[in-house]
C-alpha cells in the first residue's frame, strides 16, 4: 500500500507547483504531483465562499471541563478569526490535557496557525502536528493532520525552507516507485483472478514478456482481436504486456483496445498506459479518443491522460477540446481544472480568454478557481478584475472576490477602496465577510467605519457583529458607544 504521508505530501505540493512549467526531471515531479491532486482531503484545501465555516466538529462532550473553551475557540476558527482561536485552542490544550478536547485541539490550532501564512506560524504549526503524534496518536483528527503536515511542508519548500524542500523532493520520488509498485501488484492479482489453476495459456501469455517486441506483438494483437467469451481474461493480461512493450504498434493497439474492446476493463487499463507513453502519438491518440469517445468515464480518464503528457501539444488538445460544442459541461469543467494545473502563461491566458467567450456560469466559476490555485500575481489581478466588473452578475463577483483573497495576492489597499465605490449590496455584504477574514489592522479600521458610518442598518450590523469576533481594543469602545446612543 502507498505510504498515506507521502501521497499526501506530493497532493499538497500539487497546490504550489507551477505544474508542467519546466522541463526534465521538474517535469517528472510536477507530473506526479498533479497526479494526486485530488487526494487532498477537503479539510486542508477551502472549499467555496463559506471559508472553514462547517469545518470544526460541533461541542461533543458537554460535562467536559473545556467545553465552554473548545465553544469559544470553534466559533473564532469558523469565523475566520484566527488568532482569536489559536489563543482559545491553545489554553485548551495547556490548561486540559486530559480533556476530550485535547487531542483535536492540536490540530485546529495548528490549522489556524497556518491560516496565517508566515513561516514562523507554519513552523509552529509543523511542530504541534508532531507534538499530537507524540501524545495523541489515536485522536480523531489524526488523519487530517497527516494531511495538513503534508500542506505545511509544501508551503514552507515554495519559502524556500531547504529541508522541507529536501523532504517533498524525496517523498516524490519515493511515491512514484510505491505507485509503480502498486501498479505491478494490482495487476499481478488481477491476473491471479484470471488464472485458473495455473492455465497454460495464461502461462504462455507471460512468456510473451521475455520476447522481443517485433515478435510478441504481432500474437498479443491476435489475442486482443478475440471477441469470445473465454478470451476476456487473456485480453486483460495481454494489455498489460502491450504496455510494457516499446514498440511503434504499441500506441495504436492501446488506442484500438479503447475503441472497440467490450471489456470495460480492458478499456481503462488502455486508457492509462497511454498516459504513460511520452510520444506524439500518444497524445494525438488521447486527442482522438476524447472526440469520439462515447463513455463519459472514458472522456474523463482521456483528460486526465492528455494532463499528463508533458509539452504544448498536450495543453492545444486540451483547449481545443474545450472549445467544442459537443463537448459536455461537466468534461469542460474537468479541462478547466487541469489546465490550471498545468500552468504556464499560455494556459492562463487562454483561460482567461476563454472566460469572456463562455456563457456557463459553472465552467465561468471553475476559471476563477483554477487560476486562484496557480498562486501568479498577474491571474489574481485579472481575478480582482472580475470583481470590479459592474457588469459582471453579483454572484460572480462574490466568487472573484473569495478566490482573489484565497489565492495570496489580493493588494489589501485594493479590496478596502473597493467598499466605497462599491454599488451593487449584495457584493458589499460580501466585501464586509470578506474583511472580517483578515486580521490586518487596516481591516479593521474599516470594519470600525462601516459600523460608524455606513447608511444601510443592515450592513452596519453586518460590521459590528464580525468586529464582535475581533480581539482589537478598539472594539469595546465602538460597543460602548453603540449601547450608550
Amino acid at each position: 500500500m502507498i505510504n498515506f504521508t507521502r501521497f499526501l505530501v506530493v497532493g499538497a505540493m500539487s497546490l504550489v507547483v507551477t505544474a508542467g512549467a519546466g522541463s526534465g526531471a521538474g517535469d517528472a515531479d510536477a507530473g506526479t504531483a498533479r497526479a494526486v491532486e485530488q487526494s487532498v482531503p477537503a479539510s486542508v484545501v477551502p472549499q467555496g465562499p463559506g471559508g472553514v465555516a462547517d469545518l470544526v466538529p460541533a461541542p461533543w462532550i458537554a460535562e467536559d471541563p473545556a467545553d465552554s473553551l473548545y465553544r469559544l475557540a470553534r466559533n473564532a476558527l469558523n469565523r475566520g478569526n484566527y488568532k482569536v482561536a489559536i489563543d482559545h485552542f491553545r489554553e485548551l490544550r495547556e490548561r486540559y490535557p486530559d480533556s476530550g478536547y485535547a487531542a483535536d485541539a492540536h490540530y485546529w490550532e495548528a490549522f489556524a496557525l497556518t491560516k496565517l501564512g508566515s513561516r514562523e506560524s507554519l513552523e509552529k504549526a509543523g511542530q504541534l502536528i508532531e507534538l499530537q503524534a507524540e501524545r495523541y496518536p489515536d485522536a480523531r483528527t489524526r488523519r487530517d493532520a497527516l494531511a495538513l503536515r503534508a500542506r505545511i511542508r509544501a508551503d514552507l519548500a515554495r519559502m524556500g525552507d531547504a529541508r522541507s524542500m529536501e523532504y517533498v523532493s524525496e517523498t516524490a520520488a519515493a511515491l512514484a516507485r510505491e505507485q509503480a509498485e502498486v501498479r505491478a501488484v494490482r495487476e499481478h492479482q488481477a491476473q491471479e483472478e484470471c488464472d485458473d489453476d495455473g492455465d497454460e495459456r495464461m502461462v504462455a501469455l507471460m512468456a510473451l514478456m521475455q520476447m522481443q517486441s517485433d515478435r510478441a506483438m504481432p500474437i498479443l494483437k491476435k489475442v486482443l482481436e478475440r471477441r469470445d467469451e473465454g478470451s476476456v481474461c487473456l485480453r486483460r493480461r495481454a494489455m498489460f504486456i502491450v504496455s510494457q512493450k516499446h514498440s511503434p504498434e504499441t500506441t495504436r493497439i492501446l488506442l484500438q483496445a479503447v475503441r472497440t474492446d467490450p471489456d470495460p476493463e480492458v478499456q481503462e487499463q488502455a486508457v492509462f498506459w497511454l498516459s504513460q507513453v511520452r510520444e506524439p502519438e500518444a497524445i494525438a491518440a488521447l486527442d482522438s479518443l476524447l472526440q469520439h469517445a462515447t463513455n463519459p468515464e472514458l472522456q474523463e480518464k482521456a483528460v486526465f491522460a492528455l494532463s499528463q503528457q508533458h509539452g504544448e501539444a498536450a495543453s492545444r488538445a486540451l483547449r481545443s477540446h474545450l472549445e467544442r460544442a459537443s463537448t459536455p459541461e461537466e468534461l469542460r469543467e474537468n479541462i478547466v481544472f487541469w489546465l490550471g494545473q498545468r500552468g504556464g502563461e499560455e494556459n492562463a491566458q487562454y483561460l482567461r480568454d476563454f472566460y469572456g467567450r463562455t456563457d456557463k456560469v459553472e465552467v465561468k466559476e471553475k476559471i476563477l478557481f483554477s487560476l486562484s490555485q496557480t498562486h501568479r500575481e498577474e491571474n489574481t489581478e485579472w481575478i480582482m478584475s472580475i470583481a470590479l466588473d459592474e457588469n459582471e452578475p453579483a454572484e460572480m463577483r462574490k466568487h472573484a472576490l473569495f478566490w482573489a483573497v484565497q489565492s495570496g495576492h489580493a493588494d489589501i489597499d485594493q479590496l478596502l477602496s473597493l467598499y466605497d465605490g462599491m454599488a451593487d449590496r449584495e457584493v458589499k455584504e460580501h466585501l464586509i465577510f470578506v474583511y472580517s477574514q483578515r486580521s490586518d489592522s487596516a481591516v479593521t479600521d474599516k470594519l470600525l467605519d462601516i459600523a460608524r458610518n455606513e447608511t444601510d442598518r443592515e450592513l452596519r450590523q453586518k460590521a459590528i457583529f464580525w468586529l464582535g469576533q475581533s480581539g482589537d481594543p478598539r472594539v469595546a469602545d465602538l460597543l460602548m458607544e453603540i449601547i450608550n446612543q
